[in-house]
């Protein structure tokens, strides 16, 4: 059996109003359509075709129909195939909604000096602008480039290590020495550090590059063995799966995801985000540009009721990110996708200028 134009039509018809309504669509809403015209007798006979070939489902007996997972990923795979024509259509007839998420990025995002800062604005604009949830993974340091190294006295007894990474990731370890530190030691312990280490990526450190600065610091050589294992505690082993989230909650709207028996494991595993987080880095890892994930094919049990949209994005230099905006399977592709696409120009644009001013960090260290 075919799906033919008039079948595609009556299955974007169901989809769209049910993500509107949450609700079964019956035949008499869809023969009232603007350009359909075809009776209530044949949009049933079209309703039943595409039952058999899974597209749709009936939830009850007199009840109207709903789509299947077939049918939304029809449905968004046709979208994907639009998605550069919707983009340059919504550049030219931009919505009062989708022109204010326009400029609150523009504002929002202007004046951020800070990755960590960048993504929790991200996670929270698109929570609101979408009323889905939405995660982002934060790149880890120990695949990143070191820019600056810093080391403070806190009080006598005290020190600090600042690193800045590229993309102005910023990761610091208090250090206690065995004895008060002169300035000038201090001095000249940051002068041997990004002498050596600027500019390295933190995974391709070597032992010799350590036992070199431990030469040139002489009689401080333990403390700099100390400030070493310091700057890898602050990069590796502290490096875990950092999570920006926003809009947890609005999940609650949406009663097919919030019934009881549903919501309990479904918060759980928006709170705790590290399973989701790891799902969202895996599927992504040689994916570009913007994916949907649909019910069962996240492979997260507590997830089988809902959507994930994810987009990868290159903030810096090979300094990667994972968006992923969570909701239920009606959700809003078009306007996810459409929204994710402005963020993304936002974020070009930021980083743009940034390349254009020299890479030169912007923000305090």
């Amino acid at each position: 059996m075919a799906l033919d134009g008039r079948k595609l039509k009556v299955l974007n018809i169901i989809i769209e109003n049910y993500m509107e309504t949450g609700e079964p669509v019956g035949s008499r809403t869809i023969s009232k359509y603007p350009g359909l015209n075809v009776s209530s007798a044949t949009v049933r006979n079209e309703m039943a075709d595409l039952e058999d070939m899974g597209y749709i489902v009936q939830p009850h007996t007199s009840a109207g129909r709903i789509p299947t997972d077939k049918g939304y990923r029809l449905y968004v795979d046709l979208l994907m195939q639009d998605r550069l024509e919707d983009i340059r259509q919504r550049e030219q007839d931009m919505d009062e909604k989708e022109a204010d998420l326009n400029k609150q990025s523009a504002l929002l995002f202007e004046k951020v000096d800070r990755v960590q800062q960048l993504l929790n604005r991200v996670a929270d604009l698109l929570a609101q602008s979408t009323n889905y949830t939405t995660m982002i993974t934060a790149p880890t340091a120990k695949h990143n480039t070191i820019k600056f190294l810093q080391l403070s006295m806190i009080d006598v007894r005290k020190m600090i290590l600042v690193c800045v990474l590229q993309g102005n990731v910023i990761k610091n370890q208090i250090i206690i020495p065995d004895e008060p530190v002169e300035a000038d030691v201090i001095f000249k312990l940051n002068m041997l550090l990004n002498t050596n280490l600027c500019g390295e990526v933190v995974d391709d450190i070597s032992i010799s590059q350590i036992m070199k600065l431990k030469e040139q610091s002489g009689e401080h050589a333990d403390l700099m063995l100390m400030v070493i294992e310091a700057l890898g505690n602050t990069l590796v082993e502290d490096d875990g799966l950092e999570i920006y989230s926003g809009g947890t909650s609005n999940i609650l709207k949406y009663p097919e995801l919030s019934a009881e028996g549903n919501i309990a494991g479904l918060l759980t595993e928006l709170m705790e985000k590290d399973e989701l987080a790891e799902f969202m880095i895996d599927a992504n890892a040689e994916e570009t540009g913007i994916q949907v994930y649909i019910g069962d094919e996240t492979n997260v049990s507590t997830m089988q009721n809902c959507s994930i949209v994810t987009m990868n994005y290159e903030i810096q230099d090979g300094l990667k990110s994972t968006i992923g905006i969570i909701g239920p399977k009606r959700m809003n592709y078009k306007k996810v996708v459409r929204d994710l696409s402005e963020v993304k120009n936002q974020l070009d644009r930021i980083f743009s200028k940034h390349e254009d001013a020299g890479g030169k960090a912007e923000g305090n260290t």
